[in-house]
């Protein structure tokens, strides 16, 4: 084979490797081009829609969905009749609530007195697929789209929808007039196209939580009253003609003739797109070493200034350290917005109440683990409250240098749902769970214990390595738990599909013990008891009399493996612990009576709900 032609067979062959080691799972793809017009007199607005949409599947589509989050902010509605439902639960742990009920203290039963001028609406007036009119059927918060001719696959449609809403008061998320006077956050606020993949459509009502979306393209158009400063999840395509703050430095911008702006947004491959707008609104911007500029657009507040000065001072100090042990942030900017109800996440923006720097870490970690990745959120709340939780603490301790277990809270959070009677598996559908409580502690402790526990089976540095292959491998994907699992497997050489099960589709817990010491044949027989349900890995640290210690190390049969030694103790890895058998025993070379302490997982990463039996002492 001649030089050249080998050189390009194995550039070819390096070429399809690369492919074929990356997910080729099809999604649909679509372009919003939307124009809006606001009266802030009335807060309500007017709409058209130009929808590209792409029908990558294999599937012929004869029908559509969309989403009309709005429509929830009715009396009676499911959102409101759920919401009141759940506040009729009275919970064992009455810190989760002031009164002790279980519902969400945001909505309560707010839903049901809204008079007509306080309702949000979203009315889709029509929608026509190239000039011919579409059957349109409205569920509450979805609407069906009856099409006249089918969507064949690897096709591409044009639709053109015009639509009217009007601004709830604040509630949930979005709405107007919060409880720190900001005029619009405006969330969920357009027809959205519910997102079909190979699982089929996901035309989830809005009762009260988590989102999925399809990847694509926004150009928005906004006219508002002159005097409001928007902002949003974007980049501004005319802001040398707009001004407050965004025009480029030195530009003199000229003084608008008319009432109103039209400020024009771009955001690309994203699967959503939120702004806000408010007359008193200003804005600080930092940059980052190698990452985005930030902004934080707030109402100007005295007081409270200098606190949104230190939030944007530290996260601009902390995109390094996020940067390197979850992955790059991949768009030119992020911003953060003062509105909303607490802080609701975005692509490239976040809306929050206030200056919380911990809020604002966790709400920009969604970008990774929501924005980028796009896990079914509904599906599998804890691939993104989880692992955003635990991302956010992390970053927040690396920052800071904190000693001790910064993770112990998360940890606490797990133990008392798994002690309180109320939960259900992680795997529970995000608006199923029987209670507010049971879905928060499953999707965000129980979910961020999945991650700091894995580093405890596979080795802390596999784990990292773990985060960033997943990061690299699935972004702009939708990954789904088995997606994540392969991904830890291929990286720690273990099978982990067990752990999955247990911790994610089961409420099984983990209890060990130490049992029974004896000597035999001149040595100290240890027996360890499996008390719980879950199995696991097993650390045993030994620590003698004269200050020596010994690690012994049990994998589980089920991992077909075991991980690599994480101290400079010295170790001994046994034969696995078969999940079957209860109990466990192996020896020491030295006497009983040079023993000090025996303890069960030293570093305290496995998510045992009874440590009191984790560590015997022996006296002398």
């Amino acid at each position: 084979m001649p030089k050249l032609t080998r050189l390009l067979f194995f550039s070819l062959l390096l070429v399809s490797s690369a492919i074929v080691a990356q997910p080729d799972r099809w999604q649909q793809k679509i372009k919003y081009t939307m124009n809006v017009n606001m009266d802030v007199s009335s807060n309500r607005f007017t709409g058209t829609q130009k929808i590209d949409y792409f029908n990558q599947s294999p599937d012929t589509l004869n029908k559509m969905f969309m989403h009309l989050y709005w429509n929830a902010f009715q009396p009676n509605s499911s959102m409101d009749v759920r919401s009141r439902e759940l506040g009729k639960t009275k919970l064992s742990d009455p810190r989760r609530n002031n009164d002790g009920l279980d519902w969400d203290a945001r909505v309560k039963d707010r839903i049901s007195k809204l008079t007509p001028d306080e309702i949000g609406y979203q009315r889709v007036k029509s929608v026509t697929i190239n000039g011919v009119a579409q059957t349109l059927k409205e569920h509450e918060t979805i609407l069906e789209i009856v099409l006249t001719k089918p969507i064949l696959p690897k096709s591409k449609i044009t639709m053109d929808v015009v639509f009217e809403a009007q601004v709830p008061v604040q509630i949930r998320r979005s709405g107007r007039d919060n409880a720190e006077g900001i005029r619009y956050s405006m969330a969920q606020w357009y027809p959205k196209v519910v997102e079909y993949d190979y699982q089929g459509w996901h035309a989830n009502p809005y009762i009260a939580r988590e989102f999925y979306g399809v990847w694509g393209d926004f150009d928005v158009n906004i006219t508002i009253d002159k005097n409001y400063m928007v902002t949003a999840g974007g980049d501004l395509l005319n802001a040398n003609e707009i001004g407050f703050g965004y025009e480029a430095k030195g530009v003199t911008v000229k003084p608008s003739t008319g009432k109103t702006l039209t400020w024009k947004w771009q955001a690309n491959n994203v699967h959503d797109f939120m702004w806000a707008a408010d007359p008193e609104y200003k804005m600080i911007t930092r940059t980052t070493e190698g990452g985005p500029l930030l902004r934080v657009v707030y109402k100007k507040v005295d007081s409270l200034e200098n606190r949104w000065q230190k939030m944007a001072d530290t996260c601009a100090l902390i995109y390094p350290i996020i940067a390197k042990t979850f992955g790059a942030y991949p768009y030119k900017t992020y911003t953060f917005v003062q509105g909303g109800d607490g802080g609701m996440e975005y692509p490239m923006a976040t809306l929050i109440k206030s200056a919380s720097l911990g809020t604002a870490i966790h709400e920009w970690m969604h970008s990774w683990y929501q924005m980028i990745l796009g896990s079914n959120e509904a599906l599998y709340p804890w691939m993104d409250e989880g692992f955003t939780d635990y991302s956010s603490t992390r970053a927040l301790a690396t920052l800071r240098n904190s000693p001790g277990f910064w993770y112990n809270g998360t940890y606490m959070g797990y133990a008392r749902l798994a002690r309180s009677g109320f939960e259900e598996p992680a795997s529970t559908h995000a608006d199923h769970y029987n209670t507010n409580y049971a879905y928060s502690s499953a999707a965000y402790s129980k979910g961020a214990v999945f991650i700091e526990q894995l580093g405890y089976i596979t080795g802390a540095s596999v784990r990292d390595k773990i985060l960033l292959d997943y990061y690299n491998t699935w972004k702009f994907k939708h990954p789904n738990p088995n997606d994540f699992i392969r991904i830890a497997e291929k990286a720690s050489g273990l099978e982990l599909d067990w752990y999955k099960e247990y911790w994610i589709n089961s409420t099984k817990t983990i209890d060990y013990a130490v049992g029974d010491i004896a000597m035999v044949n001149n040595k100290t027989s240890i027996t360890i008891k499996r008390l719980g349900k879950m199995p696991m890995p097993i650390d045993v640290l030994i620590t003698f009399k004269d200050g020596s210690q010994e690690m012994h190390y049990i994998p589980l049969d089920i991992m077909y493996g075991a991980k690599a030694a994480e101290s400079a103790v010295s170790r001994t890895v046994h034969a696995s612990w078969r999940w079957t058998h209860p109990d466990y025993s192996f020896t020491t070379s030295r006497a009983v009576s040079d023993i000090k302490s025996i303890e069960i997982d030293p570093s305290q990463r496995m998510a045992d709900i009874n440590r009191t039996n984790n560590k015997l002492v022996i006296p002398d």
